[in-house]
C-alpha cells in the first residue's frame, strides 16, 4: 500500500469516523433524551430511525445519478450537507424538531457510506479489498473509543446539544481535507456505455440474481444487528441497574478491542476467504447477542466482557460482508449499486429499530419487557444470513 493510498484511506476513515459518531451518539443518549423530552422507548426508536429512513430514501435516489460524476465531488457535496444537518441537530428545542433535523442530516448522510465503499472498491482490487475495508472499519472502533465517551462526557457537562456542535466543528476540518487532498476519482467514467435511462439501474439489478442476493444479505444482516443495538443502553440502565454514568465504557472497551481486531479480520478474510471468515464470526456473534438481551446482572465487569465480545464478533462479521457485496458489480455500475445497497441497509436499520421498539414495552415502574424476544429475532436473522452469503459469487473485475 503506497502513501497516496494510505492518505486516501485516512481521509475516508475520518469521513466514516464523524459520520458514525453522528449516528451512534443517539443510542447511548437514549436514557437522557427519553427523560428530557419525556418520550417512550418507541418514540426514541422513531428518533433513531428518522435518520435511517431519510438516508435510505436519498441513497436510493442517488443511485440514479452518482455514477455520472467524479466520486470526490459527490462525497464533498454530501459530506458538506451532512455537517450542516448535524450542526442543526444541536439547536433542536423539541422532540418534533429533533426528528426534523435528524431527517436533514440523514438525507445527506445517506450518500456518504455508499460512496466511501465505492471509492475503496474502485481503488483496491478484490484480493486487497478486505484489508482496506478493515482499515476503514477502524473508524467505527475509534468512534466507539474516542467519540462516544467524549460525546457522553460533553452531554453530561454541557447538555445533549454539545456533542453535535463539536462533531460539526470536526466535520468542517474534514471538509477541508476532502477538498485539499482527495484526488479526482473518475476512473469509472472511462469506457462507460452511452448514457442510459436512470431506471436502467433498477432493471439491471432486478435482472441479476447475484446482485439481488447481495442486497438481501445486507437486509438480513441489518435486521439482525439494529433490532437490538438502540436498546442496549436503555435496557441495561432500566432492567439490571447498570449505571448510566458507565455507559461510555461499553463503547470504549468494545471500540478499543475492535481497533486491534478489525485489521486482523480484514487480512484474514483476504487470506482464508471472505465467506469462511464471515460464517465463523456470524456464528460466534450469536453468543453475545443472546447474553446481552438476556442480561440478569448489571455488574460492571460482566457487562463489559459481554459487550466487548459483541463488538468484536459483530464487527468481524461485517468486514467480509462488505467485501463480498462490493464484488458483485463492475466499477462502471458500482456507485449506483452501492448507493442502492446503502439505501437498503438504512431502510433495514430503520425497520429493525422499529421492530425492536414495538416488541419491547416499558412498564410503569420503568422496567423494559420482552427484550429477550428481540434477541431471538436477531439470532434468527444472522442464522439466515449464513445461507444467503453462500449463494453470492464475485464477478471478474
Amino acid at each position: 500500500m503506497n502513501q497516496k493510498e494510505k492518505l486516501l484511506l485516512f481521509i475516508l476513515a475520518c469521513i466514516n469516523f464523524t459520520h458514525i459518531i453522528d449516528f451512534m451518539i443517539m443510542m447511548p443518549l437514549g436514557p437522557q433524551l427519553m427523560h428530557i423530552f419525556n418520550i417512550s422507548p418507541r418514540q426514541f426508536g422513531f428518533v433513531v430511525s428518522a435518520y435511517g429512513l431519510s438516508a435510505g430514501i436519498s441513497g436510493f435516489l442517488a443511485a440514479f445519478f452518482v455514477d455520472n460524476y467524479d466520486r470526490k465531488k459527490v462525497v464533498f457535496f454530501a459530506y458538506t450537507g451532512f455537517v450542516a444537518g448535524t450542526i442543526a441537530c444541536a439547536f433542536a428545542p423539541t422532540y418534533e424538531i429533533l426528528i426534523l433535523t435528524r431527517t436533514i442530516a440523514g438525507t445527506f448522510g445517506g450518500l456518504i457510506g455508499a460512496q466511501v465503499m465505492s471509492i475503496v472498491a474502485d481503488t483496491f482490487e478484490y484480493e486487497r479489498r478486505a484489508t482496506a475495508m478493515g482499515f476503514i472499519t477502524t473508524a467505527f472502533s475509534l468512534a466507539a473509543v474516542v467519540g462516544i465517551p467524549s460525546g457522553l462526557f460533553l452531554a453530561a457537562k454541557f447538555g445533549w446539544h454539545s456533542p453535535f456542535l463539536v462533531l460539526g466543528g470536526l466535520g468542517i476540518i474534514v471538509i477541508f481535507l476532502i477538498y485539499k487532498f482527495v484526488p479526482t476519482l473518475d476512473k469509472h467514467l472511462k469506457n462507460r456505455q452511452p448514457k442510459q435511462s436512470p431506471f436502467t439501474v433498477i432493471t439491471d439489478i432486478t435482472k441479476n440474481p447475484n446482485q439481488l442476493r447481495a442486497l438481501f444479505l445486507s437486509t438480513i444482516i441489518m435486521l439482525g444487528h439494529f433490532s437490538i443495538i438502540p436498546y442496549i443502553s436503555p435496557t441495561l440502565v432500566a432492567n439490571v441497574g447498570y449505571s448510566q454514568d458507565n455507559i461510555f465504557l461499553i463503547y470504549f472497551v468494545g471500540g478499543l478491542l475492535t481497533i486491534f481486531t478489525a485489521p486482523m479480520v480484514g487480512k484474514l478474510a483476504d487470506r482464508k476467504g471472505k465467506y469462511p471468515v464471515f460464517v465463523t464470526f456470524a456464528v460466534l456473534s450469536m453468543i453475545p447477542i443472546f447474553l446481552i438481551t438476556n442480561m440478569f446482572s448489571g455488574v460492571l465487569w460482566g457487562v463489559l466482557v459481554i459487550s466487548g465480545i459483541f463488538f468484536v464478533f459483530s464487527n468481524g462479521r461485517l468486514i467480509p460482508t462488505q467485501a463480498i457485496i462490493s464484488s458483485v458489480v463492475t466499477p462502471q455500475q458500482r456507485g449506483s449499486f452501492m448507493a442502492i445497497n446503502s439505501s437498503v441497509q438504512l431502510f433495514a436499520q430503520a425497520i429493525a429499530t422499529n421492530v425492536g421498539g414495538f416488541i419491547i414495552h416499558k412498564t410503569p415502574s420503568g422496567y423494559i419487557e420482552n427484550y429477550p424476544f428481540v434477541g431471538y429475532f436477531a439470532i434468527i436473522m444472522i442464522f439466515f444470513s449464513i445461507f444467503i452469503a453462500k449463494t453470492i459469487k464475485p464477478i471478474t473485475q
